[in-house]
């Protein structure tokens, strides 16, 4: 099978939708399946407004179809509602080439935060782009739902992994936090306004708090919280060290669709605490023992005072929450991801509407 994957998010970006695609297209590779990358890395770029680290395509319309038609996919996958993304389902529409999308960000949600326009009246353009996939992958049953109740139909399930080997409650801890008053609480993420942080740092508690990860809001977070520490954008080893040097992860963030930096805390070891909301409720669970709460031990807290759910977490028996972590691999994200690719090859498809030009195809 031929698949081509055509996303706006790469690296060098550092977030859940790139280490989730990265992951995935090895797993692919392992299994002998011919995957065709088509990124910003391939075009001409421009940071994209607010986030000079992150750079998307110029133009790519007829670039990126050049690209698809060279390659001849059996499907294609389309992660990211950005320029490559729509110049991809725009081909494949024009070619009855069958294509899968998936709902990674919440990115009505982000603009409303950045503009103050309500995220009401940006969702018609991510229900536009989503109607035609042969499915729309999701990470939690909660975004499911809701994709559902907005009128965006064929949606699966794509759950997500970690690398066990990297992230896991034994190993070295992070100098940077050796000395820090305990409780030491962490977050680790883009350092940006989407994701709450304030409602973190704010927070009258003992002990140090500590942010890893880079972004837009750094240095007005670092001048309003001089007494928090940053340690910048972390990966690997280093990474893990600093989840294990914790004694709880905070997340603060309502607008996440997932949590990529959840399962790999509590891989680490450390109980989580967040929001009860769409994310942390279907990974930790109301209970804080998983989403049924079948779990046999506590792994984190959920509560919509933030300190009343550290409080909690911080009680929690640090193996569970590792034990509970190993049901997250990306074998099992990636089944569920070839399931969806297939599926969209086999099912019933429509001619293309419109011939394009051979310079477009």
């Amino acid at each position: 099978m031929k698949i081509a994957i055509a996303t706006d998010a790469w690296f060098p970006q550092v977030n859940g939708v790139v280490r989730t695609l990265a992951a995935t297209v090895a797993e692919l590779d392992r299994r002998g399946y011919e995957v065709e990358l088509i990124t910003p890395e391939r075009f001409r770029t421009v940071s994209l407004p607010g986030y000079a680290s992150i750079d998307v395509a110029l133009a790519p319309r007829f670039s990126t179809r050049r690209m698809l038609h060279a390659f001849a996919p059996d499907v294609v996958h389309i992660p990211t509602e950005g320029p490559i993304g729509w110049s991809a389902r725009g081909w494949c529409l024009a070619h009855g080439v069958p294509y899968t999308t998936a709902f990674h960000t919440r990115f009505p949600d982000y603009a409303a935060v950045r503009t103050g326009i309500k995220a009401e009246r940006f969702w018609p353009i991510f229900e536009r782009f989503h109607r035609g996939s042969q499915a729309v992958l999701a990470a939690t049953a909660s975004l499911e739902r809701e994709l559902e109740k907005r009128g965006i139909d064929k949606v699966r399930p794509w759950t997500r992994g970690i690398d066990h080997f990297v992230f896991r409650p034994d190993g070295d801890l992070h100098p940077a936090m050796a000395d820090l008053p305990r409780p030491i609480l962490l977050n680790v993420g883009r350092v940006a306004p989407e994701k709450n942080l304030e409602a973190f740092l704010s927070l009258d508690t003992p002990g140090s708090k500590v942010v890893v990860g880079e972004g837009p809001a750094m240095d007005a977070l670092r001048q309003r919280y001089p007494d928090a520490h940053f340690l910048g954008s972390l990966s690997g080893e280093e990474l893990a060290s600093a989840y294990r040097s914790a004694d709880c992860f905070v997340f603060p963030s309502r607008t996440d669709t997932f949590g990529l930096v959840v399962i790999e805390a509590l891989a680490c070891g450390v109980p989580v605490a967040a929001f009860p909301v769409a994310g942390p409720i279907d990974i930790v669970g109301p209970s804080g023992r998983g989403v049924d709460a079948e779990f046999p031990a506590t792994i984190g807290a959920l509560d919509e005072q933030l300190e009343v759910a550290i409080g909690r977490a911080l009680t929690v028996d640090r193996k569970a929450a590792a034990i509970f972590a190993r049901r997250f691999t990306w074998e099992a994200a990636t089944d569920q991801f070839i399931a969806a690719v297939e599926a969209a090859i086999t099912a019933p498809r429509h001619e293309p509407a419109v011939r394009q030009p051979a310079l477009a195809r």
